[in-house]
């Protein structure tokens, strides 16, 4: 049996995983108001925790906002490189740049719990854009 939890967590990774921007808490809790007028902002947030606990969805630092996990990367560190033209963000997975960091982290005793790069620029399609202008 499902419950309230699991049900608001499964609407908001599917509105995250059909959105083709990144999405504020306050943009999927406008979204869900719709069927939902009563939905409150910490309902959104608990959702929100629990699929960035399972790796379901990634929380952007730098926007503040949160993108639907593209594919299974458990071994992996998470490069989101994030546009700021048109925000689109492309994620890609590297089990190098995961050594990397998990070898700095140790140095100091660190234990890190999950391991995600922003990259922040240009995307292809926009710098070309630029090129071409």
């Amino acid at each position: 049996m499902t419950t309230r939890g699991e049900k608001m967590q499964e609407q908001v990774l599917a509105l995250l995983s059909q959105s083709h921007e990144p999405l504020s808490a306050y943009d999927i809790l406008g979204e869900l108001r719709a069927s939902n007028p009563k939905l409150a902002p910490p309902t959104i947030y608990r959702a929100l925790t629990a699929l960035t606990d399972k790796g379901d969805v990634h929380r952007l630092e730098s926007r503040n906002a949160f993108v639907a996990c593209r594919g299974d990367h458990h071994e992996s560190a998470m490069v989101l490189s994030i546009c700021d033209d048109c925000g689109s963000v492309e994620e890609s997975a590297s089990s190098n740049v995961l050594k990397t960091l998990s070898d700095v982290a140790a140095k100091s005793g660190f234990v890190p719990d999950r391991h995600v790069v922003e990259i922040l620029g240009r995307c292809g399609d926009c710098a070309a854009e630029d090129q071409n202008a």
